[in-house]
C-alpha cells in the first residue's frame, strides 16, 4: 500500500461567496490544493467551451458539419506551409 507521509502542512485559506461556491459545484468544506486547483481548470474549461459555442454562434459557423470543419483546418494548414 503506498501512502504519503506530510511531515509539516500549511494552511491555505480560500473565501468564495455561496454562489461562487455553487458554481464550482462544491459539495464539501474540506478540499485538497490539487483537487481546488482540479476544480478551477474544469471550470475554466467549461467556460471556455461555452465562450466558443457563443462565439461559433455569433460568426454563422456553428452549424458547421464535420466535413466542413475538416476542411477549414486543412485549408489553414496549407496557408501556414
Amino acid at each position: 500500500m503506498w501512502f504519503k507521509i506530510f511531515t509539516q502542512m500549511k494552511t491555505i485559506s480560500v473565501q468564495l461567496s455561496d454562489m461562487e461556491y455553487s458554481t464550482f459545484g462544491m459539495s464539501k468544506d474540506f478540499f485538497l490544493f490539487s483537487e481546488f486547483i482540479d476544480l478551477i481548470e474544469q471550470q475554466t474549461a467549461l467556460n471556455a467551451l461555452r465562450q466558443s459555442v457563443i462565439l461559433a454562434e455569433q460568426n454563422k459557423i456553428s452549424s458547421l458539419t464535420m466535413d466542413e470543419i475538416n476542411a477549414e483546418i486543412n485549408a489553414l494548414r496549407e496557408c501556414k506551409k
